[in-house]
C-alpha cells in the first residue's frame, strides 16, 4: 500500500489539475510492475515501478536509447524518478505478439519483428552493453540442475553426474561463444512484442547484453509461450538468414553452420529457462510459469536427441519425464 500512495503521489505532482486512474498493464518474473495511467480524454500512459531496493531503471534507459537510436519502436520516455524507481513511458497498448498470433498472420508479424531485429543487430557494437560472457551463460546453465533438476525433480546429481554434465556446459559454451556477435535482447518473443501501427512495439529488454547472434532468434522462435512446427520455423530462420546476409549482419555465410549454432544456442537457453520458471515457482511463489515447462522441455529434447554430445542431457530428460506427475503437471515421453 506504501508502494501504490507513493507511486499515485508522484504522478499526482506531475498532473495536479488533471484527474486519472490507475491500473495493473502487465507484470513480468521480477519485481518490477507496470501502471497504465488513463485520462478522461481516452489518451494513456504506462508507468513503470521499479522498487530500488530490487530493480535498476538505468539499464532501461541506456537500452532504450540505444534501441531508439537503431531505429525500431521502444516506448518514450515521458518523466522519470530514479530515487524512487518511476518511470513514465509511452503506451504501445496492450496486445500483445502472443494474444493475436495464428496460422494465418504469424508470417507476416514475425517478418516484421526479424526486420527490427536487423536493425537493432546492425547497430551492435562492442563495449556498450555488458558481456554475454562464459560466466553469465554458464551461471544461467547451472539453474538446471539446481532448480529443476534437484529443487522441482527431487534429483540430486552423484559427482560423476555432475563432472560429465560440466563437461556436456563446456561443449554448449564452446559453440555459444564462437557465434559472432551483436546486440541481444534477451526475451525477444511473443510477450515482449507488442502489435502496433510501427510494428512491433518492444518492450522489457533492460537485461540486453552484447552476445551470440542467434540468441535472440531462439527467443523468437522457440518461444516458451506458444508453439510452430519445425518445418515453419526452419523457413522462418532461413528468410532471417537471407534478411540478414543482405543487410549486412554477420551471419554465418553457411546455413547449415548458422542452423547449428542456434540449435546449441537453444539448449543453453531452455536450461536456462527451465532453471528459472522452477526457481520462480520454488523461491518466488510464482505458479503461472510450470504450464509453460513441457514445451520448454521439448525444446531441449529434440535438440539433444540431434547431437550425440548432448546425449547425457537427453538421459537426464528421460530421468525426470518417467515420473508420473510432479508439481502438477506432466509430460509425456515421446514413442520410440
Amino acid at each position: 500500500m506504501q508502494r501504490q500512495s507513493q507511486l499515485h503521489a508522484w504522478l499526482s505532482s506531475l498532473w495536479p489539475d488533471r484527474q486519472f486512474s490507475l491500473a495493473p498493464a502487465s507484470a513480468d518474473a521480477s519485481f518490477r510492475s507496470y501502471h497504465r495511467v488513463s485520462f478522461d480524454d481516452g489518451s494513456s500512459v504506462i508507468v513503470t515501478d521499479a522498487p530500488p531496493a530490487h530493480e535498476d531503471c538505468r539499464p532501461w534507459l541506456h537500452v532504450q536509447k540505444l534501441f531508439q537510436a537503431a531505429g525500431v519502436h521502444v516506448p518514450e520516455v515521458l518523466a522519470q524518478d530514479l530515487t524512487q524507481g518511476f518511470l513514465l513511458l509511452s503506451d504501445l497498448g496492450n496486445t500483445t505478439y502472443l494474444s493475436v498470433l495464428n496460422a494465418e498472420n504469424a508470417s507476416a508479424l514475425y517478418a516484421d519483428a526479424l526486420a527490427a531485429l536487423v536493425n537493432i543487430q546492425l547497430a551492435s557494437r562492442s563495449g556498450i552493453l555488458p558481456d554475454y560472457d562464459r560466466a553469465l551463460l554458464k551461471r544461467e546453465m547451472d539453474l538446471f540442475p539446481e532448480w529443476f533438476l534437484a529443487c522441482h525433480h527431487g534429483l540430486v546429481l552423484t559427482d560423476a553426474e555432475r563432472a560429465t554434465l560440466e563437461q556436456t556446459f563446456e561443449c554448449i559454451l564452446a559453440v555459444n561463444l564462437a557465434e559472432p556477435q551483436v546486440f541481444v535482447h534477451r526475451d525477444y518473443h511473443s510477450r515482449n512484442l507488442m502489435v502496433t501501427t510501427l510494428n512491433p512495439g518492444i518492450i522489457d529488454f533492460q537485461d540486453a547484453v552484447y552476445g551470440p547472434i542467434s540468441y535472440d532468434l531462439v527467443s523468437l522462435f522457440k518461444d516458451a509461450y506458444v508453439e510452430w512446427d519445425e518445418e515453419q520455423m526452419l523457413d522462418w530462420l532461413i528468410r532471417y538468414w537471407e534478411m540478414a546476409r543482405k543487410a549486412g549482419v554477420p551471419v554465418r555465410a553457411d546455413f547449415a553452420e548458422f542452423h547449428r549454432d542456434y540449435e546449441w544456442m537453444g539448449v543453453q537457453r531452455h536450461l536456462k529457462v527451465l532453471g528459472i520458471f522452477a526457481r520462480l515457482y520454488h523461491r518466488d511463489g510464482k505458479d503461472g510459469y510450470l504450464k509453460d515447462l513441457p514445451l520448454v522441455a521439448r525444446y531441449l529434447r529434440k535438440a539433444c536427441e540431434r547431437y550425440t554430445e548432448l546425449g547425457f542431457l537427453r538421459r537426464l530428460l528421460d530421468r525426470v519425464e518417467n515420473k508420473q506427475t510432479v508439481l502438477g503437471y506432466t509430460i509425456e515421453r515421446p514413442a520410440a
